[in-house]
């Protein structure tokens, strides 16, 4: 199992800049892909950014240059730099790991099976 705890969410301006970070622990090296989804208003949720095993990074279009995720190794958190942002960012923020070929985790094809608590983040026009 994993586990996986955020922190770092809250209000900012629009325009604003915050970072999230993900721990993880447990068996962290079944993982090949690990990732930020949000959740807003609406019931779809979204894969913003996913680092990949290989260092290979995947952003959505609607975060890019905006966004960046990051991780110094596989035992340090996993971050979420966030800049400029927007009042459509406004989201619960979640760290999600998975264990599948890297490709078909960021397709979403493979599960994403392990998920942290989230955290909010509310931005301000």
């Amino acid at each position: 199992q994993v586990q996986l705890v955020e922190s770092g969410g809250g209000l900012v301006e629009a325009g604003g800049s915050l970072r999230l970070s993900c721990a993880a622990s447990g068996n962290i090296y079944a993982v090949n892909v690990v990732g930020w989804y949000r959740r807003g208003p609406g019931p779809e949720r979204e894969l913003v950014a996913a680092l990949k095993y290989s260092g290979e990074k995947f952003y959505a279009d609607s975060v890019k240059g905006r966004f960046t995720i990051s991780r110094d190794n596989i035992r340090s958190p996993t971050y979420l730099q966030m800049n400029s942002l927007k009042p459509e960012d406004t989201a619960m923020y979640y760290c999600a790991a998975c264990e599948g070929v890297e490709e078909m985790c960021v397709r979403e094809i493979a599960p994403w099976e392990h998920w942290g608590q989230g955290t909010q983040v509310t931005v301000s026009s």
